[in-house]
């Protein structure tokens, strides 16, 4: 369990908690075993309020301890503890790491296959049947979960998170507090072929994908996801990019600090997005283009060309009748003939 004390200092790494010196020493001791709805969260939980469509369930909630802004501060029963705060869903966040189990470090299994060479350092778990190649460098605190693939001279930052069946191939690079969710591939063959004179009978051939991936400090990749290593330079992710399940991001893609990629997100070679784009859920986007910085692209967006300017873009149809769905196909058809 955790204490208010606690809490405090870990939503304080962001913002600060504004009635701290109004909380006596009692309250500062108050234990919390977890988080919870307003509706649902027991004395021994923490809560927040970070919608206001959720008033109404402010006054009878039972948790130990509320984040909310100052506006609904009195609002909270006398049972429970108001913590005042900016943003309250940055201070869940933040808190919410506190209730992770913590996990055993400095164990190399006994199934684990470490080279000679790899470089390990202090505290790093390594799961079992993990593969740790020649020269890989593994940097403190780290930790893998069974079926790890590191290959040859990859490296790796301190304090990473990689969790089963995740494969880092040869050369790839991976920053400090990265967390690699189960089944990642990061620096697998880019796809790049060349097309022979009558590829039904002879083929194409494959090109040597010689580049490698770069991936920033405070790294999120979520589970499937496939990264994969440039042709000629490398693919390179950013600082600070989260990027969730099942996206492709292909070879030598450049993705800018802080960007947000939602889940089935497709990503063309060569293209280079900015910093602090927010990207919806089944966005496609083309390769060789460029997105610049601040741009939002809504789900299923497709984008063809180059965005230059700051802002938020959309394409694609929302869902409607099947009927007027097809009349709207009819016109939209036409327009074209115009």
């Amino acid at each position: 369990m955790i204490t208010i004390e606690q809490l405090i200092t870990q939503i304080e790494q962001h913002q600060p908690v504004l009635n701290k010196s109004e909380l006596s020493a009692e309250q500062l001791r108050t234990r919390l075993a977890g988080v919870g709805s307003l509706t649902d969260a027991d004395c021994m939980q923490m809560s927040f309020l970070a919608d206001p469509h959720y008033i109404s369930s402010l006054p009878s909630s039972q948790a130990a301890a509320v984040l909310v802004t100052a506006p609904y501060r009195e609002q909270v029963p006398a049972t429970s503890i108001a913590l005042v705060v900016a943003t309250p869903y940055l201070a869940y966040a933040s808190g919410s790491q506190l209730f992770v189990p913590d996990s055993p470090t400095g164990c190399i299994h006994p199934t684990a296959v470490v080279a000679a060479t790899a470089i390990i350092a202090e505290e790093v778990s390594i799961g079992p049947y993990c593969v740790i190649g020649e020269y890989v460098q593994i940097g403190a605190r780290s930790r893998m979960d069974a079926h790890v693939v590191i290959e040859a001279h990859a490296n790796i930052g301190t304090d990473a998170l990689i969790k089963s069946h995740v494969t880092i191939a040869y050369d790839c690079v991976i920053g400090n507090y990265v967390r690699l969710h189960a089944g990642v591939s990061i620096g697998a063959e880019g796809f790049g072929f060349a097309p022979t004179r009558d590829p039904s009978s002879s083929g194409w051939v494959r090109i040597a994908q010689l580049g490698r991936v770069i991936i920033g400090n405070h790294v999120r990749i979520g589970t499937h996801t496939c990264v994969d290593r440039g042709a000629i330079d490398d693919t390179v992710i950013g600082n600070h990019v989260i990027i969730d399940n099942l996206v492709q991001i292909a070879h030598n893609v450049r993705i800018g600090d802080g960007t947000a990629i939602a889940a089935k997100t497709g990503i063309a070679g060569s293209t280079i997005i900015g910093k602090r784009c927010i990207i919806g859920g089944a966005v496609g986007i083309n390769g060789h283009i460029e997105i610049t910085d601040d741009v939002t692209l809504s789900g299923m967006t497709m984008v063809t060309k180059s965005i230059k300017t700051a802002g938020s873009y959309s394409s694609g149809t929302a869902a409607m009748p099947t009927a007027k769905w097809r009349r709207a196909a009819v016109r939209f058809r036409q327009l074209g003939n115009d």
